[in-house]
């Protein structure tokens, strides 16, 4: 039996205003329970959370949810200048001001995009709780990859996401098996051509090409956190997950998932929902004084099966 979502499944829809525009922002859970912010890859939106959303719901009845559309993507404003991933960290600031108001501490769940701007959060002493970065590199794109992307820049520009800009994006965010699944593959391409053609070659020059090495950052995490890799990501590896767990310290650890390359929420949601589960459980075990390995892990990596 499928559990995915469809758009208006006990989910509330808000445009939140920040510096970067409005994020349009879905809501779900108990509004006074602790809040646990999602947020997804570049090029798609939150839609991609929608098949690991109900398995989180029914798994942790008592949190509240926020699946964020990223900075000029899925259907929050349009981008009108650049910016970088810090800027996006502003943004997100912006935002858990007005969906957090009494300022308790976050659990924040990043895919890609959402794990580069966790990074900058989680450096922030009392803005988290707890932090999980999904296939996000600490370093800057590769020098063949942005050659690949300034190729297809002018294309974008000029006619949105058809053609090679469409293959190359599918092709970078599923495995082909992910590929080959028509419900996947469709929600990739939705939300792909949600953004106007301006506003998504502002947001790949921003959150792509400027993207800049936050290596730097991984010692001065405040919170628990959990790298979560993919068994077909070559930027991100099980051994890069596993050497940033080790920069950072015992206050993280890395596991890897199969049969997934970038978009792990859509490709495996079950098998991610699983470790996110069990970090959070280690995190209260270790905010309730239980020791938990949330707060003293090694650096090691361990594996999940796909589902």
């Amino acid at each position: 039996m499928s559990t995915s979502l469809t758009p208006n499944d006990c989910l509330r829809a808000q445009l939140v205003p920040t510096r970067l525009g409005r994020l349009h922002v879905r809501t779900t859970g108990p509004a006074a329970g602790p809040l646990t912010v999602l947020w997804s890859s570049m090029f798609v939106d939150s839609s991609t959370w929608f098949r690991m959303l109900p398995l989180l719901q029914r798994a942790h009845p008592t949190r509240a949810f926020a699946l964020i559309d990223p900075p000029g993507l899925g259907r929050s404003d349009a981008l009108t200048r650049a910016t970088d991933i810090r800027g996006a960290a502003d943004a997100a600031r912006d935002a858990l001001a007005v969906l957090n108001p009494d300022g308790r501490p976050v659990d924040w769940l990043g895919n890609a995009f959402g794990g580069h701007v966790g990074y900058e959060l989680a450096a922030d002493p009392g803005l988290l709780r707890s932090f999980v970065a999904v296939s996000a590199p600490v370093e800057p794109i590769s020098v063949e990859l942005r050659q690949r992307i300034n190729l297809l820049a002018p294309v974008l520009r000029l006619i949105g996401p058809v053609g090679p800009v469409r293959a190359a994006v599918l092709d970078a965010m599923l495995t082909d098996a992910s590929a080959a699944d028509p419900g996947i593959r469709s929600t990739v391409l939705e939300s792909l051509g949600r953004p106007e053609r301006r506003s998504m070659g502002l947001a790949l020059r921003s959150f792509i090409l400027n993207r800049v090495d936050v290596s730097a950052l991984l010692p001065r995490l405040t919170v628990p956190s959990l790298f979560v890799a993919s068994d077909d990501r070559g930027d991100w590896s099980p051994a890069d997950a596993e050497r940033s767990a080790a920069a950072a310290g015992p206050i993280a650890r890395s596991v890897t998932i199969a049969g997934a390359r970038t978009l792990v929420p859509l490709e495996q949601p079950a098998a991610l929902a699983r470790v996110v589960g069990d970090f959070w459980a280690e995190v209260e075990a270790g905010s309730d004084g239980g020791g938990g390995r949330g707060r003293g892990s090694s650096g090691g990596g361990a594996s999940a099966g796909a589902s």
